[in-house]
């Protein structure tokens, strides 16, 4: 049987996520489900692509993923199931599987067409239909016909000026630690920087370092007194391999993150400049 995963922007205080794994037990008793996140940000589209673009390869080929977020069918918001990289995307036409797709061509796009859907909660009434429709081996020719109008939202990227010496990005999640991620690519940054020195400007902070992995910011050869540690302020790439500003052990209850601490926000822009 088929993983079913589920990403939404639901949360966990109402009855939503537990209806919607309900309704897969009741279509199939035998089901797989993993909640890769229920804390989207309420129509973030661009969180939700980041989330689930850097979790779906974890799972093995033929896995459903069941898509959450902005999903209420408009003639612009259209209901889709997507064939790409060996997994399955079920969600509206909002930009979020266009994102995830921007460099890997899709195999198969449906839109979704089933007789007769009713309610007001299309995860249930149309997403599980089509995800326990896949899982029992069914194909997506069976659920909608060829669509080739996928949204695409890659204008959110960085930009490169001044002959190639400055980049400018923006941030585009911050995560339970406080973390914020930006939309700048390990790839994409060396390609401009040529082995040259960096100045990274946000808002008033300036970093000219980069480090391999958070704890790499602690200098053992020092007096503990003497040390960098908990509550300073990294970059480095993250697992995802995006540009991410740190504070070294950041706890948003007590000393706070680096969102918090530098006053950004989704969509804040930082600076690169290379010298």
């Amino acid at each position: 049987m088929a993983i079913i995963t589920l990403t939404t922007d639901f949360g966990l205080k109402d009855h939503f996520v537990g209806a919607l794994k309900g309704s897969i037990y009741k279509e199939l008793a035998d089901a797989k489900i993993v909640d890769i996140s229920h804390n989207i940000s309420p129509f973030n589209i661009q969180e939700c692509a980041y989330i689930l673009g850097n979790s779906y390869n974890n799972f093995p080929q033929g896995t459903i993923h069941v898509v959450g977020v902005d999903s209420e069918p408009t003639p612009e918001n259209r209901h889709i199931a997507v064939l790409v990289d060996g997994h399955y995307f079920i969600s509206a036409n909002n930009g979020v599987i266009g994102l995830i797709t921007s460099e890997i061509q899709p195999e198969k796009v449906v839109e979704i067409n089933l007789p007769n859907p009713t309610g007001s909660f299309p995860m249930m009434n149309v997403f599980v239909q089509v995800a326990c429709h896949i899982a029992r081996g069914g194909t997506l020719e069976v659920v909608g016909k060829p669509f080739s109008e996928l949204k695409d939202l890659r204008g959110f990227a960085p930009t490169v000026t001044d002959n190639g010496n400055k980049i400018i990005g923006n941030i585009i999640y911050i995560d339970n630690y406080g973390n914020v991620v930006t939309n700048i690519h390990k790839n994409f940054f060396e390609a401009y920087r040529k082995g040259r020195e960096f100045e990274l400007n946000a808002r008033t902070t300036k970093i000219t370092q980069l480090f391999t992995k958070y704890s790499d910011i602690i200098n053992f050869d020092l007096d503990k007194s003497k040390r960098k540690g908990a509550g300073d302020l990294l970059a480095l790439f993250n697992s995802s391999d995006y540009l991410e500003l740190a504070i070294y052990k950041s706890d948003l209850n007590t000393v706070g993150g680096a969102s918090t601490l530098l006053g950004l926000d989704y969509r804040d822009t930082i600076t690169i400049n290379f010298k």
